[in-house]
């Protein structure tokens, strides 16, 4: 393999790195929303297909004919559609995930969800398709999904090695939810809280028992997917010590291998066989590594929480009848008041780094009736939902009601 330092592209420096995650740094206090759901044929409950006279790819011209939306696409195939800050993509399975501009507040993300929504449903109609609200596909199994016609999701099934990867890329349904932050000390807490919340909030919204006509046994297969995906690039990214930063994030990144690069607007497979670190030093095959790579490769890496300019928080099933909104609710009520932060900081922080990280485990099986430190963890669950709940009720703008399906549920 011949890697090649010298090239005329400029050299990417480490100072390049950390930059992405400082510019990130705003005033603003917004929730961003990713929701995707699995459009199955009502006729027998099987995923749709993205071709034929009735698939995803012509859903998708419908909808963009009658709404003003412009393609997304990849080569030649129609991969979503775009409409000012908002987007609608398919993940590898025909996944259909709504990413919306962020917002100040829930009742606007419900409004913009339940507009586009109004768009889909005749169309969805003449279709005879569903848009499941679950974590994944009841009944079709990734051997009968056929993976969508994007490059780059090819090269990621040949790469993901977890004996669950093509169950999460051609089976799964999440909810992930971005939070802003306003410095690198604000963010990292931040980053840090939402870490140790994330297999409590993965058991609140657990949806996914069902899974090839029969109960799995696990309150979240989608999870347990995740867990059996890749552990070099999923789970958590660093760990979650007080006095983290952005080096640490980074330096993360760079030591994780890499998947591949873009070049002409064509993927050059890597296939893991260097390091971002390594890709940096020395390049790779006459390519010298840019920032389009760094930001490429980071969106790549799937972690329980993910850094990008905002705070991804990531690890939920898909969920509906008004839970979809109480997923956004939970993480602005607490991640927006440093009340809340300080006593959630107190409730949770108390519990080690392996104790968390085997609750991952548990909560995929057990949901909230999983234990750590042998007591179950519902009544944590409702603490933490407490405390969002009386945060939204200290704002005055009524937005503890979207808390109440979850409450419910609990």
């Amino acid at each position: 393999m011949n890697f090649c330092q010298t090239t005329s592209e400029k050299h990417l420096e480490y100072n390049q790195l950390l930059e992405e995650f400082i510019l990130g740094c705003k005033t603003t206090q917004t929730v961003g929303l990713e929701y995707e759901r699995i459009p199955v044929l009502k006729s027998n409950g099987e995923v749709a297909p993205y071709g034929g006279e009735y698939g995803i790819c012509e859903f998708l011209r419908e909808v963009a004919k009658v709404d003003n939306w412009d393609y997304i696409l990849d080569d030649i195939n129609i991969i979503g559609l775009k409409k000012l800050h908002d987007t609608i993509t398919l993940e590898p399975g025909c996944q259909v995930e709504l990413s919306l501009e962020p917002k100040e507040f829930i009742r606007d993300l419900k409004a913009k969800i339940e507009e586009i929504d109004s768009v889909f449903k005749p169309i969805l109609e003449k279709f005879e398709i569903k848009l499941l609200t679950k974590g994944i596909s009841p009944k079709t199994t990734y051997k009968n999904i056929k993976l969508l016609p994007k490059r780059r999701y090819a090269i990621m099934a040949n790469y993901l090695w977890g004996i669950l990867s093509d169950v999460m890329m051609r089976e799964t349904a999440g909810i992930q939810v971005g939070i802003d932050y306003k410095s690198e000390e604000d963010c990292m807490r931040k980053f840090r809280i939402a870490n140790i919340m994330m297999p409590f909030a993965t058991a609140m919204f657990a949806n996914s028992k069902i899974r090839g006509g029969v109960d799995t046994g696990y309150k979240s297969f989608r999870a347990l997917a995740w867990l059996n995906t890749d552990n070099e690039r999923c789970g958590f990214a660093t760990r979650l010590q007080g006095g983290i930063t952005f080096k640490d994030y980074v330096n993360k990144l760079l030591e994780t291998p890499m998947i591949f690069i873009m070049r002409e607007d064509k993927p050059l497979s890597l296939n893991g066989r260097l390091t971002f670190k390594q890709f940096m030093e020395k390049g790779y095959e006459g390519f010298t590594a840019s920032i389009d790579d760094w930001k490429l490769h980071s969106n790549l890496y799937f972690p329980e929480v993910r850094l990008r300019n905002f705070i991804e928080i990531r690890n939920h099933d898909c969920v509906g009848d008004g839970l979809q909104y109480s997923v956004p609710a939970l993480y602005k009520g607490i991640m927006y008041n440093s009340s809340a932060i300080s006593e959630i900081e107190t409730l949770l922080f108390k519990y080690s780094y392996n104790e968390i990280n085997e609750l991952r485990y548990n909560v995929a099986r057990w949901g909230v009736d999983a234990k750590i430190n042998k007591h179950k963890i519902k009544d944590i669950c409702k603490e933490i939902v407490k405390i969002s709940y009386q945060s939204l009720k200290d704002e005055g703008e009524s937005e503890e009601k979207f808390l109440e399906p979850l409450i419910d549920r609990l």
